[in-house]
């Protein structure tokens, strides 16, 4: 019989593996960031098996996605798609921390929650928690403490580091090699009882934190709800589809106006074809923000009418396949056809230029713009 494996599951063999006793099993993870190109790959959906030393074992069991960014600062960013045999463990004994409090690390009867599609999301002088309800509930009256899930939007993101002695450091790796700092909150209980109170109401809650006698060194901690990530175009949900960050800003300003694109791609139908490797190669990555240029320099002249007519939030969903074109459109509808025609004298010859090989798998992605105000 077979077993059913998903993103950050653990599979453990039960005894001497490719030579080595120290190999305890597989992560399985999925690819985000890292480029697929001239990988031999099969259709989806897939995982990728990285070898889990035996001294990491509890670290896969308790904290995977620990394990996973850690194998990223080791090796490649946000996590190496191969494995390495014979290496050195990154985790040791587990020490007297505050994780033995959260999880139990000998019969594994309790653990933190995970929260899927919470994120933590650290900027200059705050940090936003986009939190569930879920996750109030299993935690101690003095402790909020969840696990929250690997967030594709962030150009760097937090690990955990064993030193030789048995220490731990909060570091950052990042595709940029930015470095980031860690923080730990401690609040009063009058104002656990708030924040735990807005959570259940379901309301936003803000701590500000530092001395109160240095107002330009605080920081504040956000807990935040957020919505369900829509389609400008038509309202599909795009919670479950597949998508990348660009790392490669698009912002055009005209009339008091800026269009900026949010830096992420959905892909709806995304094949690839094993000779050339998979569709967000560097080639297509280039191709993507020519896509996002000409569509806001080709609606520059309109941002002041879309912004007043309520048209902020715009989809562009582009088709590669036998037959290209694109579907641009705001409030799950259509742009008006001033706007298309607009969009098609710029649009169509850069999607063409791509091309369309036989034999190619097709591709059909979505980009998301915001028309804000230009305060500078």
């Amino acid at each position: 019989a077979g077993k059913v494996v998903r993103h950050l599951s653990l599979f453990l063999f039960g005894s001497r593996f490719l030579d080595s006793e120290e190999h305890a099993g597989f992560l399985y993870v999925r690819a985000t960031l890292q480029s697929l190109q001239g990988l031999p790959l099969p259709n989806q959906p897939y995982l990728f098996g990285l070898l889990v030393h035996r001294a990491e074992v509890p670290w896969a069991k308790a904290f995977p996605l620990r394990l996973m960014l850690r194998l990223g600062a080791e090796y490649r960013y946000p996590c190496p798609l191969y494995s390495v045999r014979f290496r050195k463990p990154l985790f040791g004994e587990i020490g007297h921390t505050i994780m033995r409090l959260l999880v139990d690390f000998r019969n594994h009867r309790y653990s933190l929650p995970l929260v899927p599609g919470l994120t933590v999301d650290l900027e200059a002088q705050k940090t936003l928690i986009n939190i569930l309800m879920k996750a109030i509930n299993k935690s101690n009256e003095h402790v909020l403490a969840i696990g929250a899930s690997f967030n594709e939007t962030a150009d760097s993101h937090l690990i955990c580091v064993q030193t030789d002695d048995g220490q731990y450091q909060t570091q950052a790796i990042s595709i940029h090699n930015q470095p980031r700092k860690g923080l730990m909150v401690q609040v009063t209980v009058e104002t656990m009882v708030e924040i735990r109170r807005s959570l259940r109401e379901m309301k936003d809650y803000t701590v500000t934190c530092g001395r109160l006698d240095q107002p330009e060194g605080r920081e504040l901690v956000c807990l935040q709800w957020v919505e369900e990530v829509i389609s400008p175009i038509d309202g599909r949900s795009m919670e479950s589809v597949s998508s990348t960050k660009m790392f490669q800003k698009s912002e055009h300003k005209e009339n008091g106006k800026i269009i900026r694109w949010t830096e992420q791609v959905f892909f709806l139908v995304r094949g690839h074809n094993p000779k050339k490797g998979v569709t967000d190669s560097a080639e297509q990555s280039r191709l993507t923000e020519r896509i996002a240029r000409a569509f806001c320099l080709a609606l520059c002249p309109h941002l002041k009418l879309l912004k007043e007519d309520g048209m902020a939030k715009l989809g562009l969903r582009v088709t590669f396949d036998s037959h290209e074109g694109f579907v641009a459109g705001s409030n799950g509808q259509p742009l008006p056809a001033q706007y298309l025609n607009a969009l098609d004298s710029v649009m169509i010859p850069v999607i063409h230029s791509r091309g369309h090989k036989r034999g190619e798998q097709p591709l059909v992605m979505e980009l998301i713009f915001y028309i804000l105000e230009d305060i500078t």
